[in-house]
Parts: structure tokens; C-alpha cells; sequence
């Protein structure tokens, strides 16, 4: 079983195998039920019911639902991660074109098939979480694939190319939410629009 991710909005982290797994079970719960009956009306009671655990199992690891889909918002984030990673280890060559490729279908692929990701995705569908520049999904986001894709390129993870990812993700997450809106599995040809800017907008730097 891969380790929980320690989210900040958590009361307490698991310590035993037994706890964390009873988290995974609430999280997994949580993204089942906010794709049958949406974020508003999502309670930590049936959550509880879903994931088979007392509702004190819940407050143990989360002061409200807002809390709650802070976590899986990160979770979500974690395994886009890992996703990304391993494309990266297939492609094998530090080509950015290739890096962008594999940002973008996995963000895809998460929200066509992720349990509760059109909701929450990173954090941005919904208000969760603090509100602070370091906060912000995005800027998440952009930061952990700066921190990634870095050593991929062979590229200083400096300002300049933390920025250069901000927008590229704040771009790509405005025309992908588009990309759904007008089809509810993602509209190809706003799809294929949202790739040609990025590689139009990341030649800049990175060519």
C-alpha cells in the first residue's frame, strides 16, 4: 500500500498501518461521493457510512469537509506526481516537448477517470484550504512540476523558470476547465488548441 501523503489540513497523521489505511478508505469515500451528489451536498456522516468507519474516525483526521477535500486535493496532487514521474522515466531523454506531453495527458487522463477529480482536482474547483500565495493550487502545482521537471531538463530551478511553469499551468487549467465545459469528456480540438499554445508560449525559454 503507498503511504497516505501527510496533508497539512490532516488533525493528526497516521502512525500504524491500521490508521492510514482507515484514511485512504475516508479519502477514497470522499471522491466517490463528491461525484454522486456534488462538494455542497458531501457530509462527513456519509462519508463515514461510505468508508465503513465510525464518524469519529473522520473528526479524528479532519475538522470538516472542507478539510477533508483539502486532502484529497493533495492526494490528488501526489499521485498526478507520481504519474507524471514515471512517464518521464519512460520517455528516458530530456526532450521539454515530450515533459509537456506527459504534464498534459496525465492531467488529462486524471480528470476522465480520477474519482471526485471534477470537483477538486488540485483544490481549484472548489474554496478549499488557506488561501496564500503558497496556498494557491496553481501555484502548488507549477512548483512541484518545477521541482520536477528541473533535473529532467538539466535546468536551474530558478524564479525565472518557477514563473515560466505558473503561467504555463494557469494558461493550461483555464482551457482545459474550457476543454470540459463544452464536452463532458474533454472537447479535442480545444484540447489540441491548449498543447499548441504551451509549446508555442514554453519555446521561449525553453527552446
Amino acid at each position: 500500500m503507498k503511504p497516505v501523503p501527510q496533508a497539512t489540513s490532516l488533525r493528526r497523521a497516521p502512525v500504524q498501518r491500521r490508521s492510514a489505511e482507515r484514511l485512504t478508505r475516508i479519502l477514497d469515500a470522499c471522491a466517490d461521493l463528491l461525484d454522486e451528489v456534488g462538494y455542497d451536498d458531501l457530509s462527513t456522516r456519509a462519508v463515514a457510512l461510505r468508508a465503513g468507519v465510525p464518524i469519529g474516525s473522520v473528526y479524528r483526521f479532519f475538522g470538516n469537509k472542507r478539510a477533508m477535500a483539502d486532502a484529497l486535493a493533495q492526494r490528488n496532487l501526489d499521485r498526478y506526481a507520481e504519474r507524471v514521474t514515471r512517464r518521464l522515466q519512460e520517455t528516458g531523454g530530456g526532450s521539454w516537448r515530450a515533459a509537456m506531453d506527459a504534464v498534459l495527458d496525465e492531467y488529462l487522463a486524471m480528470k476522465r477517470t480520477a474519482p471526485g477529480f471534477s470537483l477538486v482536482d488540485f483544490g481549484n474547483q472548489i474554496p478549499v484550504g488557506t488561501r496564500n500565495r503558497d496556498a494557491e493550487p496553481n501555484t502548488r502545482v507549477a512548483d512541484r512540476l518545477t521541482d520536477m521537471l528541473s533535473a529532467f531538463l538539466d535546468r536551474e530551478p530558478d524564479a525565472e523558470l518557477r514563473r515560466t511553469f505558473l503561467i504555463a499551468v494557469e494558461a493550461a487549467d483555464a482551457l482545459v476547465q474550457l476543454a470540459f465545459r463544452l464536452d463532458p469528456s474533454g472537447d479535442e480540438q480545444v484540447v489540441e488548441e491548449t498543447r499548441q499554445l504551451l509549446r508555442a508560449y514554453l519555446a521561449r525559454s525553453l527552446d
